[in-house]
């Protein structure tokens, strides 16, 4: 349990930390959109060009955020689904019968409503998958706010109900936002993936060859009419979860190489030891575990921040938020993240309790499942990448993230309103 229990507990801190800077970047994004909307946009479609033999890849700064730096961050989400499918309440059936339900129906029910709302024309259906996603750095974030209001275990449930949003999300991108698929590109790269697993097996340890690999098969992805964000998926299911050297015979060796110091004080044979233990420490932790320590920060404080920047800058008008209110594909979103997020929540926890035996973590009922589902309401980041797929029309698109903005502040203020109420009753 503490080897799933402790990077649980470094993940809540670093996303609900990341939250601040998230919000941060948000605003700037939304205040420099306000004030010149076309220094703005301008800004984002410079172009930039890269030039590898006969291939040039030629994308405007939005799309390299989108594309390039969004694969680190599906990266970490590979990472930290397959600790969770091996090591966390995943892997556990009755501990991961009640999140897990609680994440499908917050993912169904949301974008039924999206559904049923743009149905009858003026809307737009290609935007289903919009409301069902879940910012699990603003969602940590409002819970850290909210502090002893909220059960304890909610965060832990939280992220598992988030991991499984994630699954889905990626499953949603890979099936229906690719298209013109070259099979030539996807050839290459599965042989990217082949030679990566090749040298796994070999238990090569450099970094080198799998960084020129994991560059040639994004390239791949990115050509082959998959959405480039999957290789880093690929990339993050391929990271191992096994250590090189196991932690128990590890300590022994460096028990004796620290014995050994103590009698030889010769500067150099101290220095070359000292990294010999460096590296064999550093060994007796899985590939899977260095890489999302490695990778984390830069994905919460950097990529995602960036990806705010990039995309969540739209010009805030009261016609433009009549327009919203009113409009098939804002009130669609709105309603899905605001009214379905929770309802799928509460509805698909109810049926697990009752018909699996399946039980809540201690502390928690069935009103922390509602009010935890305001919070999983703050779609955001991945709501706001998913939208920039679904509606090329950049009327459509603009009124979208208007609505995930207005639909996130609404969601953190249920979720504050509703805790509070239950702290107070209780």
């Amino acid at each position: 349990m503490r080897r799933f229990a402790r990077p649980v507990e470094r993940f809540a801190r670093l996303e609900a930390g990341s939250a601040l800077v998230l919000l941060a970047a948000a605003l700037a994004a939304l205040a420099w959109a306000n004030i010149s909307s076309s220094g703005y946009e301008s800004f984002w479609h410079e172009r930039l060009s890269l030039t590898l033999g006969g291939l040039a890849l030629d994308e405007d700064l939005r799309t390299w955020v989108n594309d390039l730096l969004m694969a680190v961050f599906f990266f970490l989400i590979a990472l930290e689904v397959k600790r969770e499918v091996l090591f966390g309440e995943l892997s556990d059936r009755r501990l991961a019968v009640t999140p897990v339900a609680a994440a499908i129906g917050g993912m169904v029910v949301p974008a039924g409503i999206y559904l049923a709302i743009n149905s009858g024309g003026g809307g737009s259906l290609d935007g289903w998958a919009i409301p069902v996603a879940t910012d699990v750095a603003f969602a940590l974030g409002v819970l850290a706010v909210i502090g002893k209001m909220a059960p304890g275990p909610l965060r832990a449930f939280l992220l598992t109900v988030a991991i499984v949003d994630d699954i889905g999300t990626i499953l949603i991108i890979a099936v229906f936002f690719s298209e013109g698929i070259s099979l030539v590109w996807l050839g290459a790269a599965a042989g990217c993936a082949i030679g990566i697993y090749l040298l796994r097996r070999l238990s090569f340890r450099h970094l080198a060859p799998y960084a020129v690999l994991a560059a040639v098969t994004w390239l791949a992805v990115h050509e082959s009419g998959v959405h480039a964000t999957i290789a880093g998926v690929l990339l993050g299911l391929l990271t191992p979860a096994v250590p090189f050297h196991r932690p128990g015979p590890t300590a022994d060796v460096i028990s004796g190489q620290l014995a050994e110091l103590r009698k030889d004080a010769d500067r150099d044979v101290t220095e070359d030891t000292m990294r010999q233990v460096a590296r064999f420490a550093d060994e007796a932790a899985s590939p899977l575990a260095r890489m999302e320590a490695a990778v984390h920060p830069w994905s919460a404080y950097l990529v995602l921040p960036l990806f705010a920047l990039a995309n969540a800058g739209v010009p805030i008008t009261l016609d433009g938020l009549g327009e919203v209110a009113t409009g098939a594909i804002g009130l669609g979103i709105i309603l899905g993240l605001v009214v379905g997020k929770p309802l799928g929540l509460f509805a698909a926890t109810a049926l697990a309790v009752r018909v699996s035996g399946a039980r809540l973590p201690q502390g928690v009922d069935l009103w922390a499942i509602v009010c935890l589902g305001f919070v999983a309401g703050i779609g955001f980041t991945v709501a706001l990448f998913i939208s920039a797929l679904a509606l090329p029309d950049p009327g459509e698109l603009e009124q979208a993230k208007t609505a995930i903005l207005l639909a996130s502040v609404l969601g953190s203020l249920l979720g504050v309103i509703g805790f509070a109420l239950r702290h107070a009753r209780r």
